[in-house]
């Protein structure tokens, strides 16, 4: 087995270096990573390396392994224990603890990540000045600005880019296609649930890194910081410096169909509220994104309204869901039928014409490898782009929120699917012992937001632009010019 770790420091190695090497061998080709001059040919193994090999990468592994014409050809982790082991499986697969050094390599076309969230942007983005095309786990981004460099790489280097929101391969299509055949009258909200059991996770005390583990690397563009357990390799969705709650995690695939529904790119306006409430001493723990969130965003035409709830799962009232509604003038599609109003009893959904992709979203990606066609995708980066985006400032909203009264607010929920949602956020939090008397309620400002910029107008505009982006950590920095 070939095993390429890191000889030296992660920080010894200048990302001018790097970059420099990365462009001037991409220059050779704008198309193609094979021998920099040929895109790989019907005939040809497409290369890919997998980084990051836990769970969701361990997913990745086993839907390459199913395409014909498809070598894994070189494993990346920045754990020495799971590169090992996932290595083991996959012996002809050159090992790689920097991805840096992953991307220094010609036996690689293309890379699929399935990093942390925070790592996502700047892989994507090394990856494409590496002349490489990138499958990228959802959300593309940790941040607005992330996601919008990501397209821009992508654009620039002539790389092909798929989002991992999976659903645009399948039946994710029938959500647009319902809006768009007219057939229910005008849509009024495209609504998503994110109810997945996200319970305390306590607390872990601050210890060295485990010595197979390069923090360093791990920590790539985030603040320096020390090491506990909450963090890897799993509970780091809950902190704000490496995830980005459950609306950015489950929730990114639902609002991606909310958003495709409406047809719409940014919304013009946010609110969010909410708070992280867990059962156990003081219902606290070391977490600190919300698992309670309701989040408002106007697109003009039509509400999107996301319900992330993660105290769910041990109470029969309060099952797990993961499901999209549309509300139409004419009524509502929920569960695979449509209720008109004033109905209990559904309907059967329409027969539509939707877009086929045979072998999902891992051979469509493998396809638009091989033919350079971008606009093939079912899940191209813009698209990522927008639907993470959402996700994101969603939090931004709750993260300048102040404390409110545990109850309903006054300013919000007039709309009656909207009040039901405030509502249910209130009752599933009493349910596990939370005492409204003595209960926060977080309430953040509803921002106004300019699509086209990118940028939030109006009153706490600073505050919540500072939000679209984050201080990089040298020499892991997402370009401000890719």
């Amino acid at each position: 087995m070939k095993t390429l770790s890191s000889p030296v420091p992660a920080g010894a190695v200048s990302r001018r270096n790097f970059l420099k090497t990365s462009l001037v061998l991409a220059a050779g080709s704008a198309l193609s990573p094979r021998a920099w001059s040929q895109v790989p040919g019907a005939n040809d193994a497409v290369r890919v390396a997998v980084v990051g090999l836990n769970q969701r990468g361990q997913g990745h592994l086993a839907e390459f392994a199913k395409l014909r014409g498809v070598r894994i050809a070189a494993l990346c982790d920045v754990d020495r224990r799971v590169l090992d082991a996932v290595a083991a499986k996959h012996p002809g697969a050159a090992t790689y603890q920097d991805l840096r050094r992953l991307l220094e390599s010609r036996e690689v076309d293309a890379i699929s990540i399935a990093t942390t969230n925070h790592w996502h942007a700047l892989a994507t983005i090394w990856a494409c000045q590496a002349g490489k095309d990138v499958y990228v786990e959802k959300p593309c981004s940790h941040n607005v600005f992330e996601g919008r460099q990501c397209v821009e790489a992508a654009r620039k280097y002539g790389r092909i880019v798929q989002h991992g929101t999976q659903q645009r391969a399948g039946g994710g299509a029938r959500w647009a296609a319902l809006v768009r055949s007219g057939r229910y009258g005008r849509l009024l909200i495209a609504k998503g649930y994110c109810c997945k059991p996200r319970w305390s996770i306590g607390y872990k005390p601050v210890t060295a890194p485990p010595p197979e583990l390069d923090f360093n690397l791990w920590l790539g563009p985030a603040p320096e910081q020390p090491f506990h357990a909450n963090l890897v390799h799993y509970n780091w969705h809950w902190f704000w410096d490496f995830g980005n709650g459950d609306i950015g995690n489950q929730g990114v695939h639902e609002m991606d169909l909310a958003r495709w529904a409406i047809g719409g790119t940014l919304p013009r306006s946010v609110v969010s509220l909410g708070g992280r409430y867990v059962d156990g001493p003081d219902f606290k723990d070391q977490g600190q994104t919300p698992n309670q969130l309701v989040t408002i965003l106007d697109f003009g035409s039509a509400l999107l309204l996301f319900e992330t709830r993660g105290l769910v799962g041990r109470d029969p009232r309060w099952p797990q869901k993961v499901a999209n509604e549309l509300y139409f003038e004419a009524g509502v599609v929920r569960e695979g039928k449509f209720f008109p109003k004033g109905r209990t009893t559904g309907e059967p959904l329409p027969e539509l014409s939707l877009p086929v992709y045979e072998g999902g979203i891992f051979q469509n990606f493998i396809d638009c490898v091989r033919s350079r066609r971008a606009d093939r995708l079912a899940a191209p980066i813009l698209e990522g782009h927008y639907s993470s985006a959402c996700c994101h400032l969603g939090n931004i909203s709750y993260r300048l929120a102040r404390a409110r009264p545990f109850e309903k607010p006054a300013d919000l929920g007039r709309d009656e699917v909207v009040g039901e949602s405030i509502l249910a956020l209130l009752e599933n939090t009493r349910a596990i012992g939370v005492d409204p008397a003595r209960a926060t309620l977080w309430v953040g400002p509803k921002l106004r937001f300019d699509p086209a910029r990118e940028r939030f107008t109006g009153r706490q505009a600073a505050e919540a632009n500072r939000l679209l982006t984050r201080e990089y950590r040298a020499p892991f920095v997402v370009p401000k010019k890719v």
